[in-house]
């Protein structure tokens, strides 16, 4: 199903004051909720609006929060700033068997840009993902197994890499998040479950038994973003 998503109407002088207004909190910020409008629109393509001495400061809290959550992977919009910029990191240690499956591999730290991602082949992976913005909750979904991902970094140069297996997962999470859309969107939603069911009934490296378990498919669903 294709969607109309909101642009932000926030304008550059008001993203300066919301970024600086976090900086100077002197704490970490929380992760907003499903439910804020920053998770719910278009973010603003990065364009100068932060210095970039403000913008270093940003991309360092942001990693400092995605690491207390903890997550390998945090979007501007989850803490209610509109802006196109993410920041990811994978350096969990994971069970080998599910490692091998979900062909997780550790992720360096990466900060992007205006990110935009193609699929690059036709294969579909689909396993249990959740998000910080959907606390206590995991859904099945199905996502391009490998993609390019086209973005700037942080000093402005302009970047084509590709990304496959769990790295491809979470590039993709992430660069859904700056066009407002939430893993949910991309979800079957018969696969959903609070953290506690999932740990309880479900707890593999693939999803054959919540497959049969819970009564869903591993296709494809919901909006088309990205």
């Amino acid at each position: 199903m294709n969607q109309s998503l909101p642009e932000t109407a926030c304008t550059p002088e008001r993203i300066r004051e919301t970024v600086e207004g976090i900086l100077s909190a002197g704490a970490l910020p929380p992760i907003v909720q499903a439910g804020h409008p920053a998770l719910r629109q278009r973010a603003a393509a990065f364009d100068g609006q932060l210095p970039d001495d403000q913008l270093e400061r940003l991309i360092t809290l942001m990693r400092q929060v995605m690491h207390e959550a903890p997550g390998v992977g945090l979007a501007a919009p989850q803490l209610g700033i509109p802006l196109q910029l993410a920041v990811m990191e994978d350096q969990y240690d994971v069970d080998p068997e599910a490692a091998a499956l979900r062909h997780r591999s550790p992720m360096d730290f990466l900060a992007v840009l205006n990110p935009r991602y193609t699929p690059l082949g036709p294969d579909l992976a689909s396993f249990y993902e959740g998000c910080l913005s959907l606390n206590g909750l995991q859904a099945v979904v199905a996502r391009h197994e490998n993609v390019l991902l086209e973005f700037q970094t942080p000093d402005g140069a302009a970047v084509q890499r590709e990304f496959s297996g769990w790295q491809a997962r979470i590039v993709q999470h992430e660069t859904d998040h700056l066009n407002g859309v939430l893993y949910v969107d991309r979800a079957q939603l018969r696969s959903l479950t609070s953290n506690a069911e999932y740990a309880a009934h479900w707890a593999e490296p693939g999803i054959s038994k919540a497959k049969q378990g819970l009564g869903f498919d591993a296709g494809p669903a919901g909006i088309s973003a990205g």
